[in-house]
């Protein structure tokens, strides 16, 4: 597919991007810069203090694993996180309170995904405006998933994720990853390098170690809580930025990796695509965030076995975020 060659280019330092890329990069970056300062014309403050949670690049940077943590962190310390979430892939104008009964096409993967798995309020939709006026119902800090170059919305920390093995290319869209400039990362009260191993630092701030490793693969479809053991091939099934990800961290489980159904970044799972994955006799593996668009449609009694992370901070990161959102005063945007 031409955009998996392209993303591949991204990522690849070697790889100078093409001359139309790099026009287009070019009339890209003051259309991004226009949008983010009209923006900044009518910011608004949430009823209760906001941290946000973003990138500079695009796609697999850990976001959504990282809300899960600090959620747990901020509970751990006695706030009542709520978690707002734009809800991609659904069609959701008006933001609503995520439940049980809410299926990923309504909502966002992401959000049921947060749902699932945080055990705090989740709210999705598009109008995070709206979204973050609910807030205060439900909780006392708001944690906004994908908002750093949100700045319509007043934050009393900024944090961005950047991956560990660093930004590929180092262009911007449509030639790089990028979404912004690395001087973005100046506006930051925290930067986050996603992910295992040594990294260059990318700015003049302390770069924090996080990342989310593989823990466990457990069924989904059982309320029983049954573990895959690693001891038969396995089928895996994504549709993610970066798969490759999910295959190194099975196979560093000691699975088998037979069969790998890879589809594009926010698929929408069709019952068509779910009947020919079940013609597999090998045991489904998949990742969390596909499992919540797969669900629907999957029968009880077919095991749907989902991979499962365990995060690790560098020690000092959840306290250094404390310290600056416990004052409660938003700060300027600039």
């Amino acid at each position: 597919m031409l955009y998996q060659q392209i993303e591949r280019m991204w990522w690849s330092s070697r790889r100078k991007p093409n001359l139309l890329l790099r026009a287009l990069a070019a009339v890209y970056a003051p259309l991004s810069r226009f949008e983010q300062q009209q923006r900044l014309k009518q910011v608004v403050t949430p009823p209760i203090p906001m941290i946000s949670i973003g990138n500079i690049t695009v796609g697999g940077s850990g976001k959504t694993p990282f809300v899960l943590w600090l959620a747990a962190e901020l509970k751990q310390r006695g706030f009542n996180p709520v978690l707002l979430s734009r809800g991609d892939g659904a069609n959701n104008q008006t933001p609503h309170l995520v439940s049980e009964y809410s299926k990923a096409h309504e909502v966002g993967d992401e959000a049921v995904l947060l749902f699932r798995l945080s055990g705090c309020p989740v709210i999705a939709g598009r109008d995070r405006i709206a979204g973050a006026g609910l807030a205060a119902t439900y909780g006392d800090i708001l944690i906004l998933d994908d908002g750093f170059q949100y700045r319509q919305l007043q934050r009393v920390c900024d944090i961005v994720l950047v991956p560990a093995e660093g930004v590929g290319n180092g262009s911007l869209l449509p030639a790089g990853p990028l979404r912004e400039p690395l001087s973005a990362l100046g506006r930051a009260d925290l930067v986050v390098r996603s992910g295992a191993g040594e990294f260059t630092p990318l700015s003049n701030k302390k770069e924090w170690s996080w990342s989310a490793h593989a823990g466990w693969v457990r069924d989904w479809n059982s309320r029983a809580d049954i573990l895959l053991e690693a001891s038969r091939p396995i089928h895996v099934v994504t549709g993610i930025a970066r798969p490759w990800r999910v295959l190194r961290d099975l196979n560093a489980l000691g699975f088998e990796v037979a069969d790998h159904s890879c589809f594009a970044d926010h698929h929408e799972y069709s019952r068509e695509d779910i009947q020919l994955l079940l013609e597999t006799k090998k045991s489904i593996v998949t990742t969390a965030k596909d499992a919540v668009k797969l669900m629907p449609f999957w029968p009880p009694e077919r095991p749907l076995w989902v991979l499962e992370q365990r995060a690790e901070a560098e020690a000092g990161l959840a306290e250094s975020i404390v310290k600056i959102i416990e004052p409660g005063e938003a700060r300027t945007l600039n």
